[in-house]
């Protein structure tokens, strides 16, 4: 079974005025949905923009891993632990808060930021905090997270080329850039798929596109 998300069904958030734009996948703050709340392990999708100079000031997360994929400009991260990197497009970024952890996420660049940030919850609570940069991930390198049972995927599809969905219980595929279609969808930038009971699907490229795909069990 497949649920098809679009794009313009996000729930509105940040705070456009501070050059903080977010668009919600799920079930968030004042947009309650308790239809909405998670799929598979996925808790939450953010498309987030930030203008030059803007950002989110330092506030927790406990019990969550937080997987960003940038799609344009830097993301600068610093956290309670001691890290601090900046990330660009083609690197995965995970934040495993577990028991507890504050950070800071900023645009300190000159140019305007998007990054999709991914939550998941984790399959047991608590721990030590961990944090790690993937740079250049490559598509045929699919990314783990032990900690929620899942893998990323990243596949970027010149026009008409394809690609497998992988068979599983739950699969969540959001369209980063571009245009696919999706055993016979259409998605577009910013569309989504939610599908259970995953087995012998293809995207394939309508235009030169790049897709995060979630296999989780």
């Amino acid at each position: 079974m497949m649920d098809v998300r679009r794009a313009h069904e996000r729930y509105p958030g940040g705070e456009p005025a501070a050059g903080i734009e977010t668009w919600h996948a799920f079930s968030f703050g004042p947009h309650y949905d308790p239809d909405n709340l998670r799929f598979g392990a996925v808790i939450a999708c953010n498309e987030e923009r930030l203008g030059p100079g803007a950002g989110f000031d330092e506030h927790p997360h406990s019990h969550t891993e937080i997987v960003t994929w940038v799609v344009e400009g830097e993301l600068t991260h610093r956290d309670s632990t001691g890290h601090e990197s900046v990330v660009r497009h083609g690197d995965v970024q995970r934040l495993s808060s577990a028991g507890g952890v504050r950070h800071v996420e900023r645009n300190d660049g000159p140019d305007p930021l998007t990054f999709v940030q991914m939550w998941l919850a984790p399959l047991r609570p608590g721990g030590d905090p961990y944090y790690e940069v993937v740079h250049g991930i490559a598509d045929s390198t699919p990314y783990a997270v032990p900690e929620a049972g899942a893998m990323l995927h990243v596949r970027r599809l010149a026009a008409g080329e394809r690609t497998a969905v992988p068979d599983g219980a739950h699969a969540y595929v959001h369209v980063v850039r571009g245009d696919v279609c999706l055993d016979g969808e259409e998605l577009g930038t910013g569309d989504a798929a939610r599908i259970t009971d995953a087995k012998g699907l293809e995207a394939e490229g309508v235009t030169e596109s790049e897709l995060l795909i979630w296999e989780m069990a």
